[in-house]
């Protein structure tokens, strides 16, 4: 047999995934100087991941990146395969046989708990649902959020937790022309959400935003940001962290905090505006309380303690209860396992090295990953394209070790399974069909879309 990655023997890789991680590694295969052919798997009959249904629709130029995922995509080595499930429609094992290798870029898909009591109260949430409920998934279209409480408490200050806090800060007015899906616009036009507490358990020289995120937040047009003054007093550790030079980006949230401090009021009455949105730190939640649904939070004062840049936060044993009826978690996220892939369940990630899925500190022949899967929860779009070249950069490194000898085929392989199996799988170019069709739905309302969100809707396009 030729030799692997020559012209009659294309090296031939699955990708399981197809957000930005998934479009990366699919580049960086195809810019390589061998011969390639990739296949990406994708749950949904809409690829893009997050970009599509975790970006906030008020960031239209975060979602640019589209248009270099549709130049990938139109690249003859590409395939999609849309409408398929890994671990359920094709087995692990199936792809294994089908292509020389599988990367796995299939993100960080669930939340991480409070594990306190009474978290699983109605009206505790956690950011992600509501995050893809705005965004139109189909996985949490039928979701339900009770927007009829006058306070809303976030907990976690990065910023999906700003993403959050700034949909239920908005009017409808801000954003009847954005891709924000029709029934969570129809939702929050009903909202009663007066007060908003953004909730940190370190203090305002730690929180996770960016600088662009939060300032947004001066610029509503009908909420106030607002900080107390008092808590923007800082110990020595915060103090010399604020002062490193590679810590700039944590100054300019500080300063934009003592910006919002200004506007600290005594009571809702004596805010010029409808709604304010409240920054506030060193707090940690201990207990959701309510009888059947969530009526008040317990939460308890932290101090901080520790050397720059290792400051931990510790409760104090001081408390107080806030009343709310409605609550959202955005504490960090967490990759979920696939039958077959090793999965490290405390790091909620892939165990591998250098994007080697590893076992027992062992290599899994075949096996990588990117993205978030791979790393954990960090960084922003654009960082996950540096991880992937790694990974691929560790695949090709392989290439002697993948050639076996043994003929794969890729994707000739899965049509079968599938078309046995019943499963309606689809292409880009079918996918385009879909796309086209929600830009068509999107104009007369000013919109840049009216997304779908039923796969029997997407899928109703094509048939």
């Amino acid at each position: 047999m030729a030799q692997l990655g020559s012209e009659n023997n294309p090296l031939r890789v699955a990708i399981v995934g197809s957000g930005p991680s998934g479009f990366y590694a699919a580049e960086a295969l195809i810019k390589s100087d061998i011969n390639v052919k990739v296949d990406v798997l994708e749950r949904l009959p809409s690829p893009f991941g997050l970009v599509r249904s975790g970006v906030a629709p008020d960031h239209p130029k975060l979602k640019q990146a589209i248009l270099l995922y549709d130049k990938i995509a139109q690249s003859p080595e590409f395939n999609l395969i849309a409408n398929v499930t890994v671990g359920k429609d094709i087995s692990v094992d199936e792809l294994r046989g089908s292509h020389h290798a599988i990367i796995f870029t299939c993100g960080a898909e669930s939340d991480r708990k409070l594990g306190i009591p009474g978290e699983d109260l109605a009206g505790s949430y956690t950011a992600t649902e509501f995050v893809a409920w705005y965004n139109g998934h189909p996985d949490y279209r039928q979701r339900q959020f009770d927007l009829s409480n006058e306070v809303a408490v976030i907990i976690g200050q990065g910023n999906v937790a700003a993403d959050v806090a700034r949909i239920l800060s908005k009017t409808v007015d801000e954003l009847k022309h954005t891709d924000i899906a029709e029934h969570a616009l129809d939702a929050l036009a009903e909202s009663k959400i007066r007060e908003i507490y953004v909730i940190g358990r370190r203090g305002p020289a730690q929180a996770k935003f960016t600088p662009k995120e939060l300032r947004e937040f001066g610029e509503l047009e009908d909420c106030d940001a607002v900080v107390d003054s008092s808590e923007l007093e800082l110990n020595e550790a915060s103090i010399k962290e604020l002062g490193e030079k590679s810590n700039i980006g944590s100054k300019k949230i500080y300063d934009l905090f003592q910006k919002y401090s200004g506007l600290a009021t005594s009571g809702p009455s004596s805010s010029r505006k409808a709604r304010r949105c409240h920054f506030q730190f060193l707090r940690s939640p201990v207990e959701l309380v309510g009888d059947s649904k969530l009526e008040r939070v317990k939460i308890e004062y932290n101090q901080l303690s520790g050397d720059p840049f290792k400051q931990s936060a510790r409760g104090s044993g001081e408390f107080y209860e806030l009343e709310t009826g409605i609550l959202f978690r955005s504490i960090g996220y967490r990759g979920v396992p696939i039958e077959g892939v090793p999965f490290h369940d405390s790091w909620g990630v892939f165990p591998n090295e250098d994007g080697r899925i590893t076992e027992n500190d062992e290599t899994v022949p075949q096996f990588y990953t990117a993205g978030w899967i791979k790393r954990g929860p960090s960084g922003i779009i654009g960082t996950n394209r540096a991880c992937s070249v790694a990974t691929v950069a560790s695949l090709l490194a392989d290439l002697d070790a993948l050639d076996t000898g043994e003929e794969k085929t890729g994707a000739e392989i899965l049509y079968p399974l599938l078309d046995s199996r019943n499963v309606r799988y689809l292409n880009f170019q079918e996918w385009k069909k879909i796309d086209l069709k929600e830009v068509e739905r999107g104009e007369p309302k000013g919109k840049p879309r009216e997304k779908f969100t039923f796969v029997d809707e997407m899928m109703s396009v094509l048939d």
